[in-house]
């Protein structure tokens, strides 16, 4: 009988390290708020770093020569102004490439944020989350010179052309949706959709003003921008995708808004993505 009250006694002592005043005592948690906000956010997917991803491959004047990592264009300028603004050294940006319909499909993400001219609409909120729109480009109509809808001037000339686009895009849903054509060719990308049309299978094709312009000069000269069409309602503008329910999303936010207001995107745009006023416009 005393062993065994001898062994309670000494379970009771050996207990006794885990309770303080009678309650359990809790690890301490305030050293990692402390660092919330800052380079060192244990929230962020690699602590120390930014991890943006981007797309397979990257075009300009979003950005340039296919290298993220140089700096040169309108959203890699920006990421790395943002970044900046964010407290991360050059070195500390870490790029991955994904393709487009990746970054916008639900799940987990091996990185932060994603940036490759992702437009912010209602339908996408239901499977990621958007930062704050940074920059909201105008449509336009790229077409062979020879093509009747070089002519266009309404919709319903434009409604009068085989048309086609990348897939996921809102590039699709602008001409299915806003356009009004019900029969759209599909392509897996936006290097497919020029191939249709220098190939014959479409006579246009609806992308970004400014991606336009570059694609039109440069990559694909027999090309030209047959028109400007008006803003999709639908379409709020480009913004950052983060994984559903990410948490830095707020403090990302802050420092778009930081370089926002110091005029880093006004400059970038007037770098990168100028426009030419002599592109007639279709309103309706």
């Amino acid at each position: 009988m005393i062993r065994r009250i001898l062994l309670v006694l000494l379970t009771l002592l050996l207990a006794l390290p885990l309770f303080a005043g009678g309650e359990l005592e809790e690890p301490e948690s305030g050293s990692d708020a402390a660092l919330e906000g800052t380079p060192e956010d244990p929230r962020l997917y690699q602590p120390g770093k930014l991890t943006v991803a981007t797309g397979e491959p990257v075009y300009p004047p979003w950005m340039m020569d296919d290298n993220p990592a140089g700096g040169e264009g309108f959203e890699n300028g920006m990421i790395y102004a943002l970044a900046e603004e964010l407290g991360f050294d050059r070195e500390d940006v870490i790029w991955v490439r994904q393709t487009f319909d990746q970054g916008i499909a639900p799940g987990d993400k091996p990185y932060d944020f994603n940036i490759q001219q992702y437009s912010v609409t209602e339908a996408r909120r239901e499977f990621v989350d958007f930062s704050i729109v940074y920059y909201k480009p105008e449509k336009a109509v790229v077409a062979l010179p020879d093509s009747n809808i070089s002519n266009a001037r309404t919709f319903a000339d434009l409604q009068d052309a085989r048309w086609g686009a990348t897939i996921g895009t809102t590039d699709l849903d602008y001409i299915e949706n806003i356009i009004g054509v019900d029969d759209v060719a599909v392509f897996n990308d936006q290097v497919g959709t020029f191939q249709g049309l220098l190939g014959g299978q479409i006579d246009a094709t609806v992308i970004s003003l400014p991606t336009a312009l570059f694609t039109t000069a440069v990559q694909v000269p027999d090309a030209t921008i047959a028109a400007i069409l008006p803003h999709d309602p639908n379409d709020q503008g480009h913004g950052l995708v983060f994984k559903k329910g990410n948490p830095i999303v707020d403090w990302i936010n802050k420092g778009l808004e930081a370089i926002i207001a110091d005029g880093v995107i006004a400059d970038l745009t007037s770098k990168y993505l100028i426009g030419d006023d002599s592109i007639p416009e279709i309103t309706e």
